[in-house]
């Protein structure tokens, strides 16, 4: 019996989405020649998909609150799908992917009295226009394609969701199928486009969640194409191997106006290539291929607020069967807040999974981490006891896919930067491990944050805006003035002895501060050496690490 489109079914979808691509991940990763091929296409669909799926579910947690039976309307749950769809959005295809869906939550939000078929035909429609508009130059042949047939056959449609969501599915396979006749790198290839693939894949779910049955039962679009026998279309665009186009994949979050993301626009498409920009409402986000990352990244800095910056070297993220690599022997795989501390572990050889406060990586995107660092033996640091479990099954998968991972439990990232600085690859891994499982465990960690309300501390009651010193993970220290309260922090941690000061400070913390905390240290413990980081936008204005 087909099911209404509501929140239910967008939560179904979601997660029947993400576990069809969980299962053609490899096979699209595969096939992804166009636009570049660097074999990532699926795994970027599957952490877009992932991102999504969080956020429809903490709304779903939200309203269980409220009480036995209470869910979210259609208009909520779509609207979560796009946005954590958008902030978690994966190379070119998943930004892509976020688009449709955004497009898709602008229509649907406005459902009332609609028709359910109709609704969601318009939704789709505009899901397309969307999609196009945030592509800089778009390409006939690729997910785009895809999509607009499936909106052009739900257009067609009369009946209730789930047959114009089955209409929109088949002809979506069928645009698949003539993919390599429209495209030079496909056909070159004899494959159909690894994004087009992808989409065919969420339009099956988005079938089973409206029917209420499994993905249809069609023969899914074959994944090698034959090469036509009049030859491949001439000219146009060409997927470009790795160490032929652009160097390096650019992506980041940003928050700015609409005025300013316009120009942006235009300057990124004059630095590169594979333009995409999506978002709207004071968030976007960008994606672009460049020769040089410094000016993309300076380009979103004058536009706005640029965070959660990923840059990808496309020769270090190339397609095994074009260069086979030997994977390194041993990696480090670090979770950390802030740009400063990234750009450091980065620095220290380590790959790094950033993190934005209130957004904690998924076990997936661990484990993305782990087979981009293409290596047999790999540590990981979650740096954050709440991830204790998260990093715990992206090791039990890793561990799954051949890869020798030893999970240090770091509860804080200058735990990690401890451990980080005693790793010797050249070590037998256990010793490694070990070195670095004491160097982490030898060090307090603390950190500074303010209180959001009023509650009861292990220091007692604090009000809305004091200033706590948290150590090892409780609060110890009540204050009304950052600094002092730092220093009464560092003086109870040092009172136990020390004989190495990490201070990691965020941007907005004031002026001064940590130089003023510097000479606190030396001043009161003449044996203590003090180093200072800055950690960009990080969630708290201060850690301290005391080895």
């Amino acid at each position: 019996m087909p099911h209404p489109l509501d929140a239910a079914a967008v939560r179904a979808w979601c997660a029947l989405a993400l576990d069809a691509l969980g299962r053609a991940r490899e096979e699209i990763d595969a096939i992804n020649v166009y636009p570049v091929a660097d074999g990532d296409t699926g795994t970027n669909l599957y952490l877009t998909a992932e991102s999504a799926v969080r956020a429809v579910e903490a709304v779903f947690e939200a309203h269980a609150t409220a009480g036995p039976g209470a869910r979210p309307g259609l208009s909520e749950a779509v609207r979560a799908m796009a946005h954590g769809a958008l902030i978690g959005a994966r190379g070119n295809s998943g930004t892509i992917l976020a688009q449709l869906f955004r497009g898709m939550a602008e229509v649907l939000k406005d459902s009332g009295g609609s028709d359910q078929g109709h609704l969601l035909g318009r939704a789709l429609r505009r899901a397309v226009d969307s999609a196009y508009e945030g592509v800089a130059r778009p390409v006939e042949g690729t997910v785009l394609t895809v999509a607009a047939a499936a909106a052009d056959a739900a257009a067609r449609t009369e009946g209730d969701a789930a047959a114009v969501a089955r209409a929109a599915h088949t002809a979506a396979r069928t645009a698949l199928e003539a993919t390599p006749g429209q495209l030079a790198a496909l056909c070159r290839a004899g494959v159909v486009d690894a994004g087009g693939k992808g989409l065919v894949e969420v339009l099956g779910a988005l079938v089973a969640a409206l029917e209420g049955g499994a993905a249809p039962d069609a023969r899914p679009a074959r994944i090698s194409a034959p090469r036509p026998a009049d030859g491949c279309p001439a000219g146009g665009a060409h997927g470009a191997a790795p160490g032929t186009g652009p160097a390096f994949e650019v992506i980041y979050l940003l928050e700015a106006d609409d005025a300013a993301v316009a120009r942006l626009r235009a300057r990124l498409d004059a630095l590169g290539e594979s333009l995409v920009v999506v978002g709207g409402d004071g968030l976007w986000n960008v994606h672009v291929h460049v020769d040089d990352a410094g000016a993309a990244v300076e380009a979103g800095v004058d536009a706005g607020r640029p965070y959660r910056i990923r840059i990808t070297h496309f020769g270090a993220a190339a397609d095994e069967r074009t260069r086979a690599p030997e994977p390194a022997q041993r990696a480090v795989v670090a979770v950390v807040p802030g740009e400063g501390l990234a750009a450091l572990c980065a620095e220290a050889g380590a790959t790094v999974v950033p993190v934005r406060p209130g957004e904690p990586p998924a076990s997936g995107e661990l484990v993305e981490a782990v087979r981009r660092a293409h290596a047999r033996e790999v540590v990981l640091l979650p740096n954050d006891p709440d991830l204790r479990h998260t990093a715990a099954a992206a090791a039990e998968q890793a561990r799954a896919e051949g890869v020798r991972v030893a999970l240090i439990p770091t509860r804080s990232p200058v735990q990690g930067v401890a451990a980080l600085a005693v790793h010797e690859p050249g070590r037998r891994f256990d010793e490694d491990v070990v070195a670095m499982t004491s160097a982490a465990g030898a060090t307090r960690y603390a950190e500074l944050t303010v209180a959001e309300s009023r509650s009861w501390t292990m220091a007692g009651v604090c009000q809305a805006g004091d200033v706590l010193g948290l150590i090892d993970g409780d609060v110890a220290v009540i204050g009304a003035d950052l600094a002092a309260t730092a220093a009464t922090v560092l003086d109870r941690m040092l009172a136990a002895g020390g004989e190495l000061v990490t201070l990691v400070v965020a941007d907005d913390a004031p002026a001064g501060f940590a130089e003023g905390l510097e000479r606190h240290v030396r001043g009161g413990h003449l044996a203590v050496d003090t180093v200072v980081y800055r950690g960009g936008r990080q969630p708290a204005p201060l850690l301290i690490g005391v080895e």
